[in-house]
């Protein structure tokens, strides 16, 4: 029997028999799966790796982020402890600190109260219109 190389898959020639040909095919399929597999899992892998790296780049960014604004607001701390004492200067700068967290709270807070329930109000709404409105021309 002769073999033909036809790329991934071994050709034969006519004198294999049919059920050596299926039990070939089988077998050669069988391996190309395996074969896919296991280079998506190593593209996964790398891919992971990627988004693992690409993430704790995102956190380091934050961390210095906030440390810049913790730098800008030790500035402002001391531009204004030029004009008043230093204690009343970090007091002042807290305050309008805090104003702008509890601001942030309020919208946040109200933002989360418009999410909840998580229930499509208005798909249900609809759905009740469309079945009341088939029933009234069901009745007709």
């Amino acid at each position: 029997m002769a073999q033909i190389s036809c790329g991934y898959l071994t050709c034969m020639n006519t004198d294999t028999s049919t059920a050596q040909l299926v039990n070939q095919l089988s077998e050669q399929v069988s391996r190309l799966a395996r074969d896919e597999i296991r280079l998506a899992v190593a593209e996964l892998k790398d891919k992971g790796k990627h988004a693992g790296v690409g993430a704790g780049m995102f956190g380091a960014a934050g961390v210095f982020a906030w440390w810049g604004g913790l730098s800008v607001v030790a500035g402002i701390i001391l531009a204004l402890s030029l004009v008043l004492p230093a204690w009343a200067s970090a007091l002042i700068v807290a305050a309008v600190l805090f104003v702008i967290a509890g601001v942030a709270a309020l919208m946040g807070r109200s933002q989360v109260r418009q999410a909840t329930p998580p229930v499509p109000r208005q798909a249900m709404d609809n759905v009740q219109e469309d079945i009341a409105t088939i029933k009234e021309r069901a009745h007709r």
